[in-house]
């Protein structure tokens, strides 16, 4: 038996079965449009046999679109009543035993995920997008590539090259993992309820090797972190608390590291940031 979609009417009696009102702090905007779904599997490039880790599967239309291909899933869902009722959704749409297993649980405190998944999907809430692909890129080191839809200004953050206008913190820490490139426009047409903003796919690539070890991590996300604090600063001062405590002592780091103390930090990729981390 293939797996089957969910359609819009079954999407509105499920919320309506579970008293589920989409709440904005939840980002609750369900997709209802099958087309869609689908395209987002097709850009994340799913393929029978591999696992998945879906973050918010909310009601389970990008879940089953996911099983489709013939992947096993592990969804992770804040939301209980979500959480207990997918299972039920899967096996309503033909999903065989075993493919799909739910945890329970908030994405943000998650730090051990069965079956060591590759593929990470989703569609994640303005508030948490980031804070959430960072933490799951840096707890599963196993997640080798993925596909998220956020809000376009999310995503045109964290595909940002350097010097570039939206170019931040976000996009800096996205890239120590891999690369990351806008992958397609979703309209807002596909949701219910219907947003007042735009959304985008993203993707990323973890790179084959990775940049450094967890120390150099968290030494350069600190150097980011006080670079991006107050912008259109020069470096020398913005990350004088992080090296050496003066505009003098950040300039002589900065200089070794190649870096020109009176650039800022919107000028500099992920590559100059660890440069300097390493010093």
């Amino acid at each position: 038996m293939p797996v089957s979609l969910l359609g819009a009417a079954e999407i509105r009696a499920l919320a309506a079965e579970l008293d589920v009102t989409p709440t904005k702090k939840l980002g609750q905007n369900f997709v209802v449009d099958a087309n869609t779904v689908r395209k987002i599997v097709q850009v994340a490039r799913v393929e029978a046999g591999e696992r998945v880790v879906e973050v918010g599967p909310g009601l389970g239309s990008l879940t089953l679109a996911i099983l489709e291909t013939g992947a096993t899933v592990t969804a992770v869902e804040i939301d209980h009543r979500l959480a207990a009722r997918l299972p039920e959704t899967a096996a309503e749409h033909g999903v065989a035993d075993g493919a799909l297993t739910v945890v329970d649980a908030d994405a943000l405190r998650v730090r051990d995920l069965p079956g060591d998944p590759t593929v990470l999907v989703a569609n994640l809430p303005y508030n948490v997008s980031v804070p959430v692909l960072l933490h799951f890129l840096e707890t599963f080191p196993s997640l080798e590539r993925g596909v998220v839809m956020v809000q376009a200004e999310v995503g045109e953050r964290l595909a940002a090259p350097p010097g570039s206008k939206v170019y931040g913190a976000p996009s800096v820490k996205a890239a120590w993992y891999g690369p990351w490139r806008l992958a397609g426009t979703v309209s807002r047409q596909v949701f219910w309820p219907v947003p007042n903003v735009d959304s985008v796919l993203v993707a990323f690539e973890r790179d084959a090797e990775p940049r450094g070890d967890e120390t150099l991590r968290r030494r350069t996300f600190e150097i980011v972190d006080a670079a991006f604090q107050q912008r259109r600063k020069m470096l020398r001062q913005a990350v004088a608390p992080v090296l050496g405590g003066s505009a003098a002592a950040a300039s002589e780091v900065l200089e070794k590291a190649g870096v020109a103390p009176t650039a800022r930090g919107e000028q500099l990729s992920v590559d100059d940031f660890v440069r300097i981390a390493r010093i």
